[in-house]
């Protein structure tokens, strides 16, 4: 750890849990503002007496140490003080995505034994309609909402009763902090279950401090600055700059939404300095106006994970705001980061110290620089990661086999030690013998200035191989003309990764935090509206050039 930036030493192995934390951060920054969300606004003193207060509610409702909290709410104070709370009794905060109907919701309460649920009474109908009998829960804690009414008529056997400890207050009385130990379980995080039935991963309280740590090490955060996301709290991103803000001692802002219209309104209000975004933010917010307030800001850097290298770009040069790249998982941690002042080259960056990667092929190998594989990581530092999927062992073991967490992501370690991008191993296109990145695919024709999103996959042909398919979204103001489209793929792609099929949409089916949903598209597949490349364009060209023809979208299969 760094002095010179006003950074703590490192918390003892034995104390990196959430209570350790609170306390640290109660005695070192005290009356600091912590966190401000919509009306509420905290102290670093605070954070620590509200889960106090709150494990002590939630022992009196029969939780105990170890039972599972679900969580269904948008970004509200009282996400944090059950989440903070859960981790100051030792007992485990299931996170529910909100965009989560019915089915899914009893789905994760059934997966997870959750003894309790807390939620926005908004979302009680969905459950409501389809409520098992074989839930473990026993309790059911609505959210203040003067714009819904609970009531206990509903199809579930328990009545609603209201969260019992809103708010901090300075005469709430808590209970001194369970003895947890940095492999303890924090949280249960549900993957997005974009190819099959979620998985909930299991969170210690290390991989927590973890994340923290190497995220505000990354992007250089103090205690001066102010931290502002848009991102939803059930998801590890949004969480984690809590945590960026209890070690480095500073404020962080949680917006209740995303607003490509309002963002910078809300960044300038809230003097935020570093910014958080997704990739597909970031197309959003360019696609906007050019407007003066892009400039009105103290933003100095911003965390882009997944923004494609020109949208990067362009952004800096109309914000002045540089986006690191990074690469994590829920089962993983800030492995692998750019470097402020690099070159936006598309890399996800180098390997963090602390942290061990692998490139290799289907036996675990190794391979060499320049060859695609997949990425294999592994912790150097004790529950830096996540300890598996719960009630899950054999897909634990199949996943962490050979000691090394395997990510699914296909990627070239290259010479200067960077890693590329190339593919999730799920998304690779095999046509005609080659294999083809959807990926690159994807960025050749986000380049294309009628082109805002895109989604590129695999569909059966009659062959009974793979075929390319595009599913794109025009740019406001734009008309993509397919013909035009296929001859700008033509001169930038190797013949046989230029799409065959094009499908024009209005948007593009996503999870709640971004994530396209292709398996959606795949199901759907060709359509009656689907445009169809002529097969008279569909044989090999003259090779181009090596400026128009890179290399790298077609690897030698592992």
């Amino acid at each position: 750890m760094t002095p010179e930036a006003g950074r703590l030493p490192a918390l003892a192995p034995a104390q990196r849990t959430l209570p350790a934390m609170l306390q640290r951060q109660a005695d070192c920054f005290g009356e600091h503002t912590l966190l401000r969300l919509g009306d509420q606004h905290w102290r670093h003193a605070d954070a620590a007496k509200l889960a106090a207060a709150g494990a002590a509610a939630l022992t009196q409702a029969g939780v105990q140490r170890g039972d599972r909290v679900a969580l269904m709410c948008h970004n509200r104070s009282e996400f944090l003080e059950v989440f903070l709370a859960c981790g100051w009794l030792g007992a485990v905060v299931v996170p529910i995505n909100t965009a989560a109907m019915g089915p899914q919701i009893a789905y994760f309460l059934r997966d997870s034994q959750a003894r309790l649920l807390v939620i926005d009474p908004e979302f009680l109908p969905r459950l409501a309609e389809h409520a098992p009998q074989d839930l473990a829960l026993h309790t059911i804690w609505a959210l203040p909402n003067a714009a819904a009414d609970v009531t206990p008529e509903r199809a579930l056997a328990d009545p609603v009763a209201l969260l019992p400890y809103p708010g901090v207050r300075a005469t709430d009385v808590g209970m001194a902090p369970a003895d947890i130990g940095p492999g303890d379980a924090l949280a249960i995080l549900y993957t997005s279950g974009t190819t099959g039935p979620a998985k909930g991963v299991v969170c210690p309280h290390a991989q927590y401090y973890w994340w923290g740590e190497h995220s505000l090490d990354v992007l250089g955060i103090g205690a001066h600055d102010v931290l502002c996301t848009t991102l939803p709290l059930f998801h590890i991103n949004a969480l984690n700059t809590l945590a960026q803000a209890m070690l480095a001692g500073c404020r962080v802002v949680f917006e209740t939404r995303f607003s490509a219209s309002g963002f910078w309104p809300a960044m300038q209000a809230h003097g935020a300095s570093v910014v958080y975004l997704l990739g597909a933010m970031v197309p959003i917010l360019l696609a906007q106006a050019p407007s003066p307030s892009e400039r009105q800001h103290r933003v100095r850097i911003g965390l882009g994970p997944g923004v494609p290298a020109a949208a990067g770009q362009a952004f800096a040069e109309r914000t002045g705001i540089e986006l690191l790249e990074g690469y994590g998982s829920t089962e993983t941690n800030f492995v692998i980061a750019t470097r402020p002042g690099a070159p936006h080259t598309g890399r996800m960056g180098w390997l963090r110290e602390g942290f061990d990667a692998r490139v290799a092929d289907a036996n675990d190998v190794e391979l060499p620089a320049g060859q695609a594989g997949e990425l294999l990581l592994r912790a150097q530092e004790p529950h830096a990661f996540a300890s598996g999927y719960f009630n899950r062992p054999e897909q634990t073991v199949s996943a962490w086999r050979n000691l090394w967490f395997h990510t699914g992501d296909r990627v070239v370690r290259e010479a200067d030690g960077s890693f590329r991008f190339i593919d999730r191993i799920k998304d690779a296109i095999r046509r005609r013998g080659e294999n083809i990145s959807s990926f690159e695919v994807e960025q050749v024709l986000l380049s294309h200035p009628a082109v805002g999103a895109c989604a590129v996959y695999p569909v059966r042909s009659e062959l009974a191989e793979d075929e390319v398919m595009a599913a794109l979204v025009a740019r406001d103001g734009h008309h993509i003309e397919p013909a035009e489209l296929i001859d700008f793929c033509q001169q930038r792609l190797p013949y046989f990764a230029v799409p065959r099929y094009i499908d024009l949409r209005t948007d593009l089916p996503r999870t709640e935090n971004g994530k396209v949903q292709k398996f959606k598209l795949r199901e759907q597949g060709v359509g009656p509206h689907t445009w169809e490349r002529p097969a008279t364009q569909r044989a090999p060209r003259t090779a181009p050039t090596a400026s128009t023809h890179p290399p790298t979208l077609s690897e030698s299969t592992p």
